[in-house]
């Protein structure tokens, strides 16, 4: 009777409203709880669709995961514990810090912390040693100005661009091992056989990263710079090819196809690829030959075709807005005709040209079809560029008795996209120059190998042009 009381409402003329109340709650504890469970489903229904498209993502998690199941047997197997002891969690800590997505990344970050780990470890113990033999008065001060000069040197290298291109991690794990390993040298007794085991567990939790990163499915970085360039390049095409197509034929349809839409839009990947491309670049150098990557690839050279894929890309973003540009006034068409023809046998050949780039990049092979085409593209360059010179544009506005006014706004924006497709289709000759540089050596290098004997002479002729 008295968690009734509890729970009831009395109203000014004495009714009991309880049941309104907890129905209420309850109404409000259903509704979090629908709501939750929703979000928990949309959760799990996007984490599904990002596994199903791309599965190095959900392979990379059980990598990992076998990486800790692995290196946790030092503290569950009493041999195995008995030899490194307490310091058997700095295995686990090194596989959680260490294990990276891309195979050279793990192998840059491994490296890096065995080196600095081993480097600063040893060299704290050098100082303590000298340290303690100078007495104990002046001992915290030797330890103190050792740690005060490695440490803001050290700081002061990764400005260095060099040093932060391939040891930025290294210097972090060398200012923390010195510091660590030397402040508590000053309590700590067996110092050197400290360092020592946190030397072996550090090497044995990287020795299981790099075994587990390149043996189970390994994603190397080489690889993921060579697809992301070929990518880009079909993407760019793809855009030139769409957006002139659309301006010249499709500018009276009202709707709109969202996969040209899609496709129009390729090139702004291109546009942020860079961080992606130079990270890719870093790391790729650190890792071992594998497939058709042989050792010193030349992947500085894939971002100088990066480079001149973002600068042509620059101009089809210029070109896009320049299409977008609403022109109401039909005058126009009659000066559309003029270089419609000449427009888009230009951007069409500027497309072709770089879907051959992109095949013959993902062959790794060099075409004799690249030469045809750029001279067909300097074909209808010239051509458009003579257009331009003869003030036809004007002369066919000048016969329909349209004001000079009316003719230069009207002619700006046609003018404005012939310059750009001029200009792109120097761009996508550069792109060639680059794309042939790599050939070039992926070539002479294929032919060193075979003269030495480490390669078979027949993968010469696919690689031939």
């Amino acid at each position: 009777m008295g968690n009734e009381v509890e729970w009831r409402i009395k109203a000014r003329d004495g009714s009991s409203v309880e049941i309104l109340v907890l129905a209420e709650r309850f109404g409000r504890i259903k509704q979090w709880i629908e709501g939750l469970g929703l979000k928990l489903v949309k959760f799990l229904k996007k984490a599904w669709e990002l596994g199903v498209k791309d599965p190095k993502k959900f392979i990379h998690g059980i990598k990992v995961a076998t990486a800790l199941t692995l290196v946790s047997l030092f503290y569950y197997v009493k041999p195995l514990y008995d030899g490194v002891e307490g310091n058997a969690m700095w295995a686990v800590m090194t596989v959680v810090v260490v294990f990276q997505y891309t195979a050279g990344e793990t192998i840059s970050k491994t490296i890096n912390r065995i080196c600095a780990t081993s480097i600063a470890g040893l060299l704290a113990i050098g100082v303590h040693w000298a340290a303690s033999r100078a007495g104990d008065h002046v001992e915290p001060i030797i330890v103190n100005v050792s740690l005060f000069l490695l440490a803001s040197a050290t700081t002061f290298s990764r400005f260095i661009p060099t040093i932060k291109a391939r040891f930025d991690y290294g210097a972090v794990i060398f200012i923390l091992t010195f510091s660590l390993v030397s402040i508590s040298g000053y309590r700590v007794d067996e110092l050197f056989r400290m360092t020592l085991e946190r030397i072996l567990t550090i090497v044995i939790g990287t020795c299981f990263c790099i075994i587990t990163s390149i043996t189970i499915r390994p994603v190397w970085a080489g690889q993921e710079l060579h697809l992301s360039i070929t990518t880009n390049m079909d993407k760019l095409a793809n855009s030139l090819d769409v957006c002139v197509v659309q301006y010249f034929n499709d500018q009276t349809s009202s709707v709109s196809d969202d996969e040209s839409d899609k496709k129009s839009l390729g090139y702004k990947c291109v546009l942020s690829s860079k961080a992606t491309e130079d990270s890719m670049a870093k790391f790729a150098r650190w890792e071992p030959a594998h497939g058709r990557f042989r050792f010193r690839h030349p992947w500085k050279q894939y971002l100088k075709v990066g480079t001149s894929m973002r600068t042509c890309a620059a101009c089809i973003d210029a070109l896009v807005g320049c299409v977008n540009i609403e022109n109401k006034d039909h005058h126009i068409d009659h000066m559309k005709e003029q270089i419609s023809g000449m427009s888009l046998r230009l951007s069409a050949n500027c497309a072709s040209v770089i879907r051959e780039l992109a095949k013959t990049s993902r062959n790794m092979t060099k075409s004799s079809k690249v030469d045809i085409l750029v001279g067909e593209i300097n074909s209808a360059t010239q051509e458009l560029q003579q257009v331009l010179k003869s003030n036809s544009i004007t002369n066919v506005t000048k016969t329909q008795g349209l004001s000079p006014q009316l003719v230069l706004t009207e002619t700006f924006q046609l003018l404005a996209l012939a310059s750009l497709l001029i200009e792109i289709a120097a761009r996508v000759e550069d792109i060639v120059k680059d794309v042939q540089q790599l050939a070039d050596w992926l070539i002479s290098c294929l032919q060193t190998l075979s003269n030495l004997s480490i390669i078979n002479p027949k993968i010469l002729k696919i690689h031939a042009p």
